[in-house]
């Protein structure tokens, strides 16, 4: 396992790796990097969404997608994914490849996420252990009630969360059975 857990994999735009660099680097430049965001469903297709823990060094505080974060260098997009899951909220679960999409979003404090983002989505009906310096929060919301909340109050989420959510939707409708 790599234990360089500080840094990146950038890449280019067809995702094909260019080099490593530091973490906080690449979001103070918005270097295109790769990264994952998962989106689990429970049985009555509620989205399992976090609060982002007031620790994180940026977005604290705000609503996220279930999990998200960047792999390590050497490590396979979706073994990291499962990784984070295990150690954000404590759960395992199937994870399956839903599409990817790059985005560029100024996050505050001087950052910018700027993603070659691997989107999985999962099913998960049981309760979470989250890790508090990571998960502030979660509920389960249905696709609805989420994007009404995003309509209502956009500040309370993060930035990749109100990019993605429509496309996760429009993904979720074509393809996951009620």
């Amino acid at each position: 396992m790599p234990t360089n857990r500080d840094h990146v994999i950038t890449v280019n735009e067809n995702d094909e790796q260019i080099g490593t660099m530091e973490k906080m680097e690449a979001h103070e430049k918005g270097v295109l990097h790769r990264a994952f965001s998962i989106f689990l469903l429970n049985d009555n297709n509620e989205l399992l969404i976090q609060q982002r823990a007031e620790v994180k060094y940026h977005s604290a505080g705000l609503w996220t997608n279930t999990c998200c974060s960047h792999p390590i260098p050497g490590e396979d997009t979706l073994q990291a994914a499962h990784r984070r899951l295990r150690e954000e909220l404590g759960i395992e679960t199937n994870l399956g490849a839903a599409f990817n999409f790059t985005y560029l979003a100024k996050v505050g404090g001087g950052l910018t996420e700027h993603e070659y983002d691997h989107v999985f989505i999962g099913r998960y009906n049981g309760k979470c252990n989250p890790d508090p310096k990571e998960v502030k929060a979660y509920k389960y919301l249905s696709l609805p009630e989420v994007a009404e909340w995003i309509k209502q109050e956009p500040a309370a989420f993060t930035e990749w969360m109100k990019i993605i959510f429509q496309r996760f939707t429009e993904f979720a409708n074509r393809n996951v059975a009620s």
